[in-house]
């Protein structure tokens, strides 16, 4: 892998300027497209296609499991085939599962669509990571993935714009219109990709020995050419992706339980629920490539990771205060302090992670690695809302402490999960002693 310098900044003028806008475009359409489907698909498929809330529910949890395993090996196909034509498939993937939801009539071909879309989406983030990470110099993927974050919330807020459309008018027109923008979202998307520069397959790298020939220590992560998905035996890498699952459980907090909680203790406040997502959404847009500036390497990726932690225990400490019998306008205050440090929480969070999955992963599996990384995604939306929903609505405001604490707890333990992580990164970093093995060829990132 060519390591750049962390000082160096591209010039706009420069290709990588021109791939990132590419990425970013891609990114802005297949947004819009699932800000359409995320806002208007429960009311179809409960309202139109006429599936019970549980059934739904069920349905979406089983997807979203299988779509959480399937992120590794579909990441390792993008490490060995090449990340560009895999997103690209995976996106035009998407777009035809999607389409197929425009005539299922039923709870089992739900069942497989559901399932077919949540693999594809898993592995098309596991692809386009590790797309970035061909395309954009080690010391400024963090930045770009920022950039690309806040372009993912603008199309999202577009999108969730004209899924409200389709919620308003209510008909199974209006419903499939809405279907049909994303999966052409996700079929521009595709062909969008296929614009970029082909990132070559990454060449598995021969495993790093000492020099008196003993197997080297790598980790444990079977790093010879046989070694397969090898992050399944990275225990290291998995404390951290753990860590960071932990963290994730911020995700079901405004888009489910928020709403819940104000159901629940101030029907009158109900608007407030979808003002709050859109602050979030405008928050993230506006702030997140500002946000992850601070972020240069693993001690300030961190360092962001633990002060989310802190914020977050702010956060959850002022929604707990909203259990309390305060006026009306008091709650919605409280409410609004609450999102406004879980915003920042969230964008900090979000910065140290990325550089955190990035810096611990092998150049030539990033795919697979990017891939078990993003399961976390999978189980904060599979486990989070049984868990919160629980937690929060029947512990009312101790639950909310409770959370917080443990993001807490999680953001202070990912620097030392980090450091234990880090500590022989060295020795499959470095290229393996002539006397040992043979010499390996350089490696493409990607």
């Amino acid at each position: 892998m060519a390591h750049h310098p962390r000082s160096i900044v591209p010039s706009r003028r420069t290709p990588l300027s021109g791939s990132q806008r590419t990425l970013a475009t891609a990114q802005l359409v297949s947004a819009i497209g699932d800000g359409a489907y995320y806002t208007s698909s429960a009311l179809y498929f409960t309202r139109i296609v006429g599936l019970s809330p549980t059934r739904l529910g069920l349905g979406l949890a089983v997807a979203w499991a299988i779509g959480s395993v399937a992120g590794v090996p579909l990441g390792h196909l993008a490490d060995r085939r090449g990340p560009r034509g895999t997103a690209a498939a995976l996106a035009l993937v998407t777009s035809v599962v999607v389409a197929s939801f425009l005539v299922v009539d039923d709870f089992l071909p739900f069942l497989v669509a559901a399932c077919l879309y949540a693999t594809a989406q898993s592995g098309l983030s596991a692809a386009r990571q590790a797309l970035v990470g061909g395309l954009v110099p080690e010391g400024e993927r963090t930045a770009a993935l920022a950039r690309l974050q806040a372009t993912l919330n603008a199309g999202l807020a577009v999108g969730a714009a004209l899924g409200g459309v389709a919620l308003t008018v209510g008909t199974r027109t209006a419903f499939l219109a809405a279907f049909t923008l994303t999966a052409l979202g996700f079929l521009a998307t595709g062909l969008i990709l296929l614009r970029l520069p082909a990132v070559l397959p990454a060449v598995p790298a021969v495993e790093a020995r000492p020099a008196n020939g003993a197997p080297g220590r790598g980790r444990g992560r079977g790093q010879g050419r046989d070694g397969g998905f090898a992050v399944l035996a990275d225990r290291r890498y998995a404390l951290v992706t753990l860590v960071n699952t932990v963290l994730l459980l911020r995700m079901p907090l405004l888009s489910l339980v928020i709403p819940l909680w104000i159901a629940d203790r101030a029907p009158q406040l109900g608007w407030l629920g979808s003002a709050l997502f859109v602050l979030n959404t405008v928050g993230v847009t506006l702030f997140q490539v500002r946000t992850a500036r601070a972020v240069t390497g693993l001690p300030s990726a961190a360092r962001a990771v633990r002060q989310a932690g802190a914020v977050l225990l702010a956060s959850c400490a002022v929604f707990a205060l909203s259990a309390a019998p305060v006026p009306v306008w008091a709650m919605a205050a409280l409410l609004v302090g609450g999102a406004v440090l879980q915003v920042l929480g969230e964008m900090k969070q979000s910065a140290g992670s990325w550089q955190i999955a990035f810096d611990l992963a092998p150049a030539d599996r990033l795919g697979q690695y990017q891939g078990f990384f993003g399961t976390g995604v999978a189980v904060a939306r599979t486990a989070g809302p049984l868990l919160l929903t629980t937690l929060l609505l029947d512990g009312g405001g101790p639950g909310w402490l409770v959370l917080g604490v443990l993001f807490l707890a999680a953001g202070c333990a990912m620097g030392p999960a980090v450091r234990h992580a880090e500590r022989d990164r060295s020795s499959w970093l470095a290229p393996a002693p002539a006397a040992a093995t043979a010499p390996a060829p350089l490696t493409p990132t990607g």
